[in-house]
């Protein structure tokens, strides 16, 4: 048995998925190191976590709610630029997110921009509420 910790509630006031990356050629650049948003979910509990992403806009109504399900005791690496249901996440465009779920979690944001040879790496933990 494992203790549930995190909140139900979290909230990614930045977020921004560069269109480009350091090269474009999937020769050339692994993907890895494509520039994107992700949001990790850590679930410790014994019950698998169904959560709800809704994005934010400045200038249009919200998108969602893209749905992922973490299994008990394991994490997600949920990339931003994989969501494309209900809608796809557009890119070079400002959005927040809004993330829910049915059982405590953890959320961590990291977004790596590689436009530029001189990689950008950016990690920070999302604001929870109950």
């Amino acid at each position: 048995m494992t203790h549930a910790i995190g909140s139900r509630r979290w909230a990614i006031a930045d977020g921004y998925i560069p269109s480009s990356s350091a090269s474009d050629d999937p020769a050339l650049v692994s993907p890895a190191l494509v520039s994107h948003e992700s949001a990790c979910i850590l679930n410790t509990g014994d019950t698998p976590a169904t959560v709800e992403i809704t994005l934010f806009f400045s200038d249009r109504e919200p998108a969602g709610p893209y749905r992922v399900t973490v299994a008990a005791r394991r994490t997600v690496h949920l990339r931003f630029n994989d969501l494309d249901d209900p809608e796809r996440v557009p890119r070079d465009t400002p959005y927040a997110s809004l993330i829910e779920s049915d059982m405590p979690i953890v959320v961590q944001q990291t977004r790596l921009d590689s436009r530029q040879p001189p990689h950008a790496l950016l990690s920070t933990i999302a604001y929870c509420q109950e």
